[in-house]
Parts: structure tokens; sequence; C-alpha cells
């Protein structure tokens, strides 16, 4: 499922300046290079860092099919591309964002569980090519 390209409230000025260049999707931030992500922050409206935060998401959203919120929570949590998820292991990884869900989100969001990290993992494997076990 397509998700609509809507990056956190933090990162309003990264958006508008992708809208800006015409990249409007989570595939097409996906797919940015180094170079064009610098390109797109030597104006100063927007951060390189930040926007190099955003690729990873795109590409944990695209490649794996992550929900924006999922793949934010991963990235946050020190996972930053489909590959890091798919060498992930599952009870570190639940124990790891266990620990920062409850101190971003407190008891507002239902707790990640060990059947969807192994989702992730499991979606994240195929889509690198590597075995699901």
């Amino acid at each position: 499922m397509a998700h609509p390209f809507r990056p956190a409230a933090h990162l309003k000025r990264e958006q508008q300046r992708l809208r800006r260049e015409g990249i409007a999707s989570w595939e097409e931030v996906a797919g940015l290079d180094d170079a064009r992500l610098r390109d797109l922050a030597a104006s100063g409206e927007a951060s390189e860092a930040r926007l190099i935060r955003l690729r990873g998401q795109a590409r944990l959203v695209s490649a794996v099919g992550l929900a924006p919120e999922e793949a934010a929570l991963l990235l946050h949590g020190g996972i930053a591309s489909p590959a890091g998820l798919a060498a992930a292991d599952p009870q570190q990884l639940l124990l790891q964002l266990g620990r920062l869900q409850r101190r971003l989100t407190g008891s507002a969001v239902p707790p990640v569980d060990l059947p969807l990290v192994l989702s992730w993992i499991r979606r994240a494997r195929a889509a690198s090519g590597r075995s699901p076990n």
C-alpha cells in the first residue's frame, strides 16, 4: 500500500524544499543520492542531516512497505535501512524499540510486539533478497 508523503511536523522545511523540486513521494525520496541531498540542502532551506534521516525513513517505507510511523520508530531506534532491519535480532530490536517507544509516546500508542517485529524483519529480508529465516 502506498502511503501519502507526509513527514513528521518537525520536517516541514525539508518537505517544502522537496516539493519545490517536484519530489512528492516516499519512493522519490528513497531514490535520492547523497549528492542530490547536498544540493537540496545547499540553499539553507533544509537540513542535510534531516534530509538524510528522511531518506532512511523513505527507504524503509518504500522497500519494506512499513507505515511512515513504523519506519520513523525504527530510524530512532538505530535501524536506518532495509538491510539493517533484515539483519536485526528480533528480541534485541523488540527490547530496544519498546524502551524507545515508552519514552517517546508513553502508553498513548500500543506497544510494538514480537509478531510485528518479526513481520518487519521478514519483509525486509524479502525486499533485500535474504533468506526469511
